[in-house]
């Protein structure tokens, strides 16, 4: 591995212009395909295996047409202080806002919510629901202001109007302004690991190439692989942050292997024999974490996964071409000025890392307890997690959406904004009417359930579908409680009536999600873990260094997740965050959290314990390797962690409250992983194992393939012509060396 990384680096060095016209030409050929390929399509989300699935499935089936992906726009109407919607002027009001709303040339049906019973108890509130012929992305301009344009003239008539649905959701996702302060962060983090411009700029530069290629690869692929919108999210979100690390860990080392003497092109070589080892093995287990989301079963995240998989991939082949190239443009330039003066560095001098190094060795057993026990109090949160999907609830009241929300739980209670739709399936029945009403019947007299609609029946008159409005919230227990009471009744009612039924909708949806991420969760811990686990016993040729760094992993998982609870959910410091809402976590932040955190937790493992192993390798013993290693990438690893943290702490920043706890989750997954497990926690263990950390069954060092990752066959590799730079040389006349 390493002699033929090392190859590859001298030949990208050696025909940089070359390597640079290629991946040019790559991003020309991507960047075009992107722009002529068709645009990608809202995927419609489906969750195979869960009941709430079969029933929208089975919807489909017996009503054409009718479940179609149209998008849709519920506009509440409040009358003022101590007046009625049904009063005369302010029912005119309501009634010229429909009518407007429904002549709209994209506009499929407007209620009209006096005919259609859509008017509180207490007369005081109504709504309309707009149905569109098309979904959201596609509505022109003329379309949303003429939803504007209603609720402005119902509110100058005196009526407080507020809307929801997903017809007013603002296209796109996170992008731009969290990139933009990430990458802002890390040119300075960068600036001041290494003290050259050039130095800071060459990992964004190849970071932002290797995003633009995955992104334009995704996009012109799109369409033909029905890759979603917000399929790239996560390739942008990770592209970015492995594309900078990844040429930051091969940059570091070659400054350092021109500090030891080596020219310039063998420096390159080096670097990407022995550092671009670990970034391949650091990027496969990003690759096997984001690849295993398919265990999971929802096709969304696969396809998530696999495209951010793809994004880490091309930003390993970057690291190990580009990177060596670049550096063959600019030799000299990457050394801090010191280095370029003097022609030397402080590469063998103590440092901070060492200094820590050394006080972890000296104090092993409170530095692993205190890690290990502040990490497990940061846990204890995670026993009172609640799964769902947030709505608009969690949005600000400064929004339109939430305050209709708000106004149709005050007019018709908590449940309306959720209701539960259930599909009765009389085919074969000889009176489906009467079958279904008994269905209905035994559910409305369910506790907690408000009240049941009228059946809708399909032109066959073999399956209906009526509506079920809970006494409780959406995201309320008592809620998910209630539909696990109504299935759990489902073999009498269905004996009874002779028919069967499903339940489904958008917050028994959820409900099946949370259950089904859950279960998929252990699952996918063990493949994703056991395949990592596998690969780092390759890397390491050890058995407990691999364990522990899963462990590790645990802690740093569990302590993040802990914190999401503390804040999103209980409540804790929401107010610093700008959340207004708490409530129940994503259900998808545990498997996001794990797949994510996972590979990059790996990647810090790698990069670190891999220099101790190339010191222990060589013949230090295991105090001083944990130094060296400390030494040579500590540095890296913080400089790393902080640009890390970084780029997902800038998501923190946007308003949707979902990537608001991916971008605090996922930061401060990293800045415990990288600070306590990796910095403390891996040292003292080191420390505390002494040779035995390094140990491997002799049957099981047979069986496990041989990966030279601490480039041991290039320091026994004899020493050539122009290996050495001429400016590291001494000048037997005492004069300035030369420079190259």
């Amino acid at each position: 591995m390493a002699t033929f990384l090392y190859r590859v680096g001298r030949l990208a060095f050696r025909r940089r212009w070359y390597v640079a016209l290629v991946w040019a030409a790559v991003l020309a050929a991507v960047g075009l395909g992107a722009v002529t390929a068709p645009s990608a399509s809202d995927e419609q989300f489906s969750m195979p295996g869960i009941e709430s699935q079969k029933a929208f499935d089975l919807m489909e089936e017996r009503f054409p047409g009718a479940s179609a992906d149209g998008a849709t726009a519920r506009v509440v109407f409040v009358a003022p202080g101590g007046e009625k919607v049904t009063a005369a002027d302010n029912r005119r009001a309501v009634e010229d806002a429909v009518a407007d709303l429904a002549d709209g040339p994209q506009v499929a049906s407007a209620a009209d919510p006096f005919g259609a019973q859509a008017v509180s108890e207490d007369g005081t509130t109504a709504y309309a629901t707009v149905t569109y012929k098309v979904a959201a992305n596609e509505l022109t301009d003329d379309s949303t202001a003429r939803l504007d344009r209603a609720i402005e003239d119902a509110r100058a008539a005196g009526l407080t109007v507020e809307a929801g649905g997903d017809a007013l959701e603002e296209a796109g996702g996170p992008g731009g302004v969290a990139e933009i302060i990430g990458i802002s962060i890390a040119a300075v983090v960068l600036l001041v690991t290494f003290g050259s411009l050039a130095a800071a700029g060459l990992p964004l530069l190849t970071a932002l190439i290797g995003v633009g290629v995955s992104m334009a690869t995704i996009l012109a692929l799109s369409d033909a692989l029905g890759l979603s919108t917000t399929t790239g999210t996560l390739a942008m979100m990770l592209g970015l942050a492995v594309g900078i690390d990844y040429a930051l860990f091969v940059v570091s080392r070659y400054r350092e292997e021109r500090g030891r003497g080596h020219a310039p092109q063998e420096a390159a070589g080096l670097a990407a024999g022995t550092a671009g080892s670990a970034v391949v093995f650091a990027g496969l287990t990003v690759v096997i974490a984001l690849a295993g989301l398919a265990v999971v079963g929802i096709p969304m995240l696969t396809k998530m996964g696999l495209a951010a998989a793809g994004a880490v991939v091309v930003g390993v082949l970057i690291a190990l071409t580009l990177v060596p190239a670049f550096l063959g443009f600019w030799p000299n330039a990457v050394l801090a000025r010191k280095a370029r003066r003097s022609g030397r560095t402080d590469d063998g001098a103590d440092n901070g890392g060492t200094r820590w190094a050394r006080f972890v060795l000296r104090r092993p057993l409170p530095v692993l307890l205190l890690g290990v026990v502040g990490l497990g109090a940061l846990a204890l949160p995670v026993a009172d997690l609640q799964l769902g999907m947030p709505g608009d609830e969690a949005k600000a009241t400064s929004t339109t959406q939430r305050r209709a929300y708000d106004a149709l739980a005050d007019g018709f209670g908590p449940g309306f904004n959720g209701p539960l739709t259930v599909v009765v399936d009389a085919r074969g029945d000889d009176d489906p009417k009467a079958a279904t009403q008994t269905v209905a019947d035994r559910i409305g007299g369910t506790e907690g359930v408000v009240s049941v609609s009228p059946a809708r029946f399909n032109e066959a008159g073999d399956t209906a579908v009526f509506s079920v409005v809970p006494s409780t919230a959406p995201t309320d227990e008592r809620t998910k409680d209630l539909v696990k009471t109504i299935r759990g009744e489902r073999p009498g009612v269905e004996s009874e009536a002779g028919a069967t039924f499903e339940v489904t909708g958008s917050t028994a949806l959820n409900i099946d999600i949370s259950d089904k991420v859950q279960a998929a969760l252990v699952p996918y811990l063990i493949v994703v873990v056991g395949l990592a686990i596998l690969l780092l016993m390759v890397v390491f040729r050890s058995l407990l260094v691999p364990l522990k760094a899963a462990f590790g992993f645990l802690l740093s998982v569990l302590a993040s997740l802990g914190a999401v609870v503390v804040v999103f959910q209980q409540g804790h410091g929401a107010g610093v965050l700008g959340v207004e809402q708490t409530g129940p976590i994503m259900s998808l932040m545990p498997i996001f959290l794990v797949g994510i955190v996972f590979g990059l937790a790996m990647d810090y493992e790698v990069f670190l314990v891999s220099r101790m192993r190339e010191a222990y390798v060589h013949g230090e013993r295991p105090g001083q390797a944990v130094t060296s290693g400390f030494r040579h990438s500590a540095r890296v690893v913080v400089a790393a962690a902080l640009i890390m943290i970084a780029v997902f702490a800038g998501f923190i920043g946007e308003k949707d409250s979902m990537i608001k706890m991916i971008g605090f989750g996922l930061a401060g997954a990293v800045l415990f992983d990288a600070f306590v497990v990796r910095m403390a926690i891996v040292p003292a263990v080191l420390a505390l194992l002494g040779d035995k950390a390094w140990w491997l069954p002799k049957w099981l060092d047979r069986i496990l393939p041989h990966v030279d990752v601490e480039g041991e066959a290039l320091s026994r590799r004899p020493e050539r012509d122009g290996d050495r730079d001429p400016a590291q040389e001494p000048d037997p006349a005492g004069l300035e060396p030369a420079r190259t």
